[in-house]
Parts: structure tokens; C-alpha cells; sequence
């Protein structure tokens, strides 16, 4: 029998689609694999921002988590909105008990692209202390990044050298994502390889578009797709930049809501 290539995505909802559960499900399922999921919070979104957020109970994050690998196994986990440090507790409990050797992206999710905050105060220590030690990589943005190090971030030469400070926080790899570096026609990400000591640029030219709603989920749930179908950290890395510079490039032309919309996850397949 042939078996598919799994990914557990561990996130929030989006009632608007563009990202969290929703993302990483498209994303997964566009880069090859069979998307799992287990809920970590709902959020009332649109394109314009984030409005209520309803956490779910730390038993049915963990046991969602549970119910999920003792049956269908996962060959990577993507971990991207928790919120709570009761909900940070929880996943990294579970991943602890039934997740050891399975390669784990982290998306530390801690602003909205509309600006709403979605990691509260209490969380973050439990992420760093609990949750970054478990994880084979994690992918802050540049705001991210700064908040986690307490530093400003002007360059790539910076950026490799935070992406390596932060490898000494957590001991895993880090990818730090430039595109919220200034005046530059190129956006730049910068990855710290822990497993061979390598530092890595992945570059594509900047698209212009509104639509770029979900970026880092989609970001974070290719990379474990890639790394899901059996590529190490840096083919899984430039492969998954591909892809979302395709998708980006290609939801650019198109209107939906009043704000930020979403990439075009399915790019390579939806005809206009």
C-alpha cells in the first residue's frame, strides 16, 4: 500500500482564510503532502484584521495532538499561533510524550499582519524556555526577531549575525525572514543551519501586493512539507522560498476584502 507523506499542523484558526489552519492546509496539500491539523485557538479575522480570539482548552490541544500521531504519525509538525502560555505548555508537553524524532517547524507567531498581537505577554517566556528547545527550526520575522533579542535589525549582515544568537537561545536552527527589511528591491532570508554550522541567503525580488495575508504560516507549513518528503534543511528551505515567492507573485493581481488578502497557495494549479 502507498502511504502519504504527513504534516501535523499545530496552529489557530482564520475565519478568513488567508492564514493559520487554513494556510497551512493549503499550503501542505499544494507542496505534496496529506495535511493533519490540531486546533490551538479560533480567531474572528478578515482581510482587515483580527477581532476575537477563543482559545481552546489545553486538554483538547494536547490531546488533539496526541489522537493524531499514536494513529497517522507525521512525518514533520508545524507549530504556528498558541497564544496562551497554558497553550505553549500543552503542545510542548504533548510533543515531548509523542513526538521525538520528527522534525518540528516553529513559527513564532507573535503579531498579526494587521498589527494585532497574538502571543500574549505570559507566553512568550514559556515559548523560548519550553517550546524553541523542541524545535528543529524556527522562522521569526525581522519585528520577531528584534522583540526575542531586544535588539533593532538593519541589514543582512545583522540579520546573520541575530540568526546565530538566536541558535544560542534555542539550539536549533533559525531562519530569519527579511521582509520587513527596508528600502531594498530583493528580500532576503537568512538561515542557521545548527547541523552543519552553515549560514545560508535565500534572496527573490520583492513583489508588490497587498495580498501577502498569511506569509509566514504558508512560509513555515512548505518548509515542513519539504522536509516531510524527505529534503534536508537547506534544499527544504529553498524550495519552500520558491514557492511562496510564486504564490505571492501570483495573488498579486487579485482583489478580495478591503485589506490584506491572501497569497495564491495553489498557483501552480488553479488556471485563471
Amino acid at each position: 500500500m502507498q502511504k502519504y507523506h504527513t504534516v501535523l499542523a499545530i496552529a489557530g484558526t482564520d475565519s478568513g482564510g488567508g492564514a493559520g489552519i487554513p494556510a497551512d492546509i493549503k499550503t501542505i496539500s499544494a507542496c505534496g503532502c496529506y495535511a493533519q491539523c490540531a486546533i490551538t485557538a479560533v480567531t474572528v479575522q478578515n482581510t482587515l484584521g483580527v477581532s476575537d480570539i477563543h482559545d481552546i482548552p489545553a486538554s483538547v490541544i494536547k490531546a488533539q495532538i496526541k489522537s493524531v500521531i499514536s494513529d497517522m504519525g507525521a512525518q514533520a509538525i508545524k507549530i504556528g499561533m498558541l497564544s496562551k502560555a497554558d497553550t505553549v505548555l500543552a503542545v510542548a508537553d504533548a510533543l515531548r510524550e509523542c513526538a521525538q524524532g520528527i522534525p518540528k517547524v516553529l513559527d513564532t507567531v507573535m503579531i498579526s499582519t494587521s498589527g494585532h498581537p497574538l502571543l500574549q505577554p505570559d507566553a512568550m517566556e514559556a515559548l523560548i524556555s519550553q517550546l524553541m528547545p523542541l524545535s528543529s527550526v524556527i522562522t521569526p520575522n525581522l519585528p520577531e526577531a528584534e522583540a526575542l533579542l531586544g535588539t533593532s535589525i538593519g541589514s543582512i549582515s545583522q540579520m546573520e549575525e541575530c540568526a546565530y544568537q538566536l541558535h544560542k537561545i534555542t539550539g536549533g536552527s533559525v531562519l530569519l525572514k527579511g521582509g520587513h527589511l527596508a528600502d531594498t528591491d530583493v528580500l532576503t532570508d537568512v538561515l542557521y543551519n545548527a547541523g552543519n554550522g552553515r549560514t545560508s541567503r535565500y534572496s527573490a525580488p520583492r513583489v508588490e501586493s497587498c495580498n501577502t495575508h498569511g506569509t509566514g504560516c504558508t512560509m513555515s507549513s512548505a518548509m515542513a512539507s519539504y522536509l516531510a518528503l524527505g529534503m534536508d534543511l537547506e534544499q527544504a528551505v529553498g524550495k519552500a522560498k520558491q514557492y511562496l515567492h510564486k504564490a505571492i507573485e501570483a495573488g498579486a493581481g487579485y482583489s478580495i476584502g478591503h485589506g490584506h488578502g491572501p497569497v495564491k497557495h495553489f498557483w501552480e494549479f488553479w488556471q485563471d
